[in-house]
């Protein structure tokens, strides 16, 4: 049985800006939000869509094991930019699940009758057009649906620079997979979009949010208080003399999460330093423009760190687990930097 997760309705404010247009994104949520409030006249781009939403976090969970290591991730949890965007902006989204495969493909094609562009989540690994060796069983990646000839879906996806297409039965596979963040064949699409946004008063309450976020949560395991905790364990890894397969394999674990799903540690604060620079426009703010700047640079010593875990793990030069946790502890510093700036900036 199809289970909406709001009533269906018809839109109170939804102007439609021509045929679909394909644009290339950093990340698959914030580019696909940005394409649909876009394609309905709001014109939204994707760095100020990842801002808005407040995603930008960092988070370490040594009790919360994913492939048998502890959760760490770069950004808030799948959904968030979607239902953050909906505070902030004032969009109404409709978001759909399916307890069966054939409901969730038939109310794709319905909605898609009604000429809609259609966000939906599915898993990487089942996607056909994506090359082999970049498919891995990821289950929260998002695209458009814009429109189906035949049995092939004519999809958005952010990652690729082209539209692309895909069969129906592979699409329905790739909706329907099990596990962690198993889509349910979710299909989201805009039912309101405001004629006005007060664009200043949502920068600020985003950049408040995101300060706290970083800076202020009590918790070792959430902010740059994880950074440096995160730090300290590899640290730990070689004064404990730890099985040097396994320190290969935790490091490995700790670059893949960041070069690899989604954007990438470094690759969201690149986009969180796009926002920052759009912010400060906005707002006329020069200070903001500091912060986007120290920004990049915390992008560029994540992937500093990133180029010395794969030099460990591959074993291509006498890279040592100290030096991990000094490129990890000024990741730290960086962070620490940008956002205590943000936090003492009056907007």
């Amino acid at each position: 049985m199809n289970k909406a997760s709001s009533i269906r309705g018809e839109p109170t404010h939804l102007p439609v800006n021509g045929e679909f247009e394909h644009r290339h994104a950093a990340h698959c949520e914030s580019g696909v939000m940005s394409s649909l409030l876009r394609h309905h006249g709001l014109d939204i781009s994707e760095p100020m869509a990842f801002g808005l939403s407040s995603a930008m976090l960092f988070v370490h969970v040594p009790f919360i094991k994913v492939e048998g290591f502890p959760l760490t991730a770069y950004r808030a949890t799948p959904g968030t930019i979607i239902r953050a965007l909906q505070n902030t902006l004032g969009v109404r989204m409709q978001k759909e699940r399916f307890s069966d495969p054939q409901q969730g493909t038939d109310r794709l094609d319905e909605l898609l009758e009604q000429r809609r562009a259609v966000g939906a989540q599915a898993s990487v690994y089942w996607l056909p057009y994506f090359p082999p060796d970049m498919r891995f069983h990821f289950n929260a990646h998002n695209m458009v649906i814009y429109g189906k000839q035949d049995k092939e879906y004519l999809i958005s996806d952010p990652v690729a620079e082209r539209p692309v297409k895909c069969h129906q039965d592979d699409l329905e596979k790739a909706r329907f997979v099990k596990g962690l963040f198993a889509p349910k064949g979710l299909l989201y699409y805009p039912m309101h979009i405001p004629e006005t946004v007060d664009m200043e008063r949502a920068i600020r309450k985003a950049l408040r949010k995101t300060s706290f976020q970083m800076l202020h949560i009590p918790l070792p395991i959430i902010g740059v208080r994880a950074i440096k905790n995160l730090a300290k364990r590899i640290r730990a890894l070689e004064k404990n003399n730890v099985d040097p397969r396994y320190a290969r394999l935790y490091i490995g674990f700790i670059v893949r999460m960041q070069e690899e799903i989604g954007t990438g540690g470094g690759g969201f604060r690149f986009v969180y330093a796009s926002f920052l620079q759009e912010a400060a426009r906005l707002l006329n703010h020069t200070k903001l423009s500091e912060a986007s700047e120290v920004m990049t640079v915390s992008g560029d010593a994540w992937r500093d760190f990133a180029l010395l875990g794969a030099r460990f793990c591959k074993k291509k030069s006498d890279i040592k687990l100290a030096e991990l946790a000094d490129a990890m502890q000024r990741c730290a510093v960086k962070e620490t930097e940008a956002f205590k700036l943000l936090a003492s900036i009056r907007l």
